[in-house]
């Protein structure tokens, strides 16, 4: 009668059927998410790719254009995160406790740390543009709208938001792009030659 009790409880303990199917697809996706990491470019034209043929299913279905602005405000914000500093140096600027950007040419390079890295931003905008023409096939999500008007609100959104991205790298000299530790060139003038 105990080991009755004691083996209905090891096959409580073990997991279900569904559970190890859904972990044995997660190690799968995240093996092929690994493998395709360091392959940059290879992924942004994936996701260029996918992106066109969103906007070419908006514009020859002359639908759903509210999931196109919805997208198109949320790339943008991703956007920004993905220019924006890991420590704002608005909010650092008199503490000397972080990592902060390199102001003269003979301090320590510090590479540029972004509040959204580029990989993660890549893994965003692609899922969300999986999802928004996943949602094109749904007419819930066809709301009648007057697509002009939208298209001009986020220009208008986008330029002022971008404005503000710009001044705020000036004001606190940043570039979101770096191309490695620089190295500066020897004067070879400086030596006496030897004749």
């Amino acid at each position: 009668m105990m080991q009755d009790v004691l083996e209905s409880n090891d096959s409580i303990s073990q997991p279900g059927l569904i559970q190890r199917l859904s972990t044995s697809i997660g190690r799968i996706y995240q093996h092929y998410l690994d493998k395709w990491t360091p392959h940059t470019a290879s992924r942004w034209v994936f996701t260029l790719v996918m992106i066109i043929g969103f906007v070419i299913r908006i514009v020859l279905r002359q639908g759903w254009y509210i999931v196109c602005y919805a997208l198109g405000i949320y790339h943008l914000n991703l956007f920004l995160a993905f220019l924006t500093p890991k420590i704002d140096p608005a909010f650092t600027q008199d503490d000397d406790d972080g990592p902060g950007l390199p102001t003269k040419a003979n301090e320590e390079f510090r590479p540029f740390m972004r509040r959204l890295p580029e990989f993660k931003f890549w893994y965003s905008v692609t899922k969300s543009t999986l999802v928004a023409f996943f949602c094109t096939f749904f007419q819930l999500f066809n709301v009648p709208v007057f697509w002009p008007i939208l298209v001009m609100y986020f220009i208008t959104l986008f330029c002022i938001t971008m404005k503000r991205q710009i001044r705020h790298m000036i004001k606190y000299k940043y570039l979101p792009f770096s191309l490695g530790k620089p190295r500066y060139q020897t004067q070879e003038n400086s030596k006496p030659t030897a004749h």
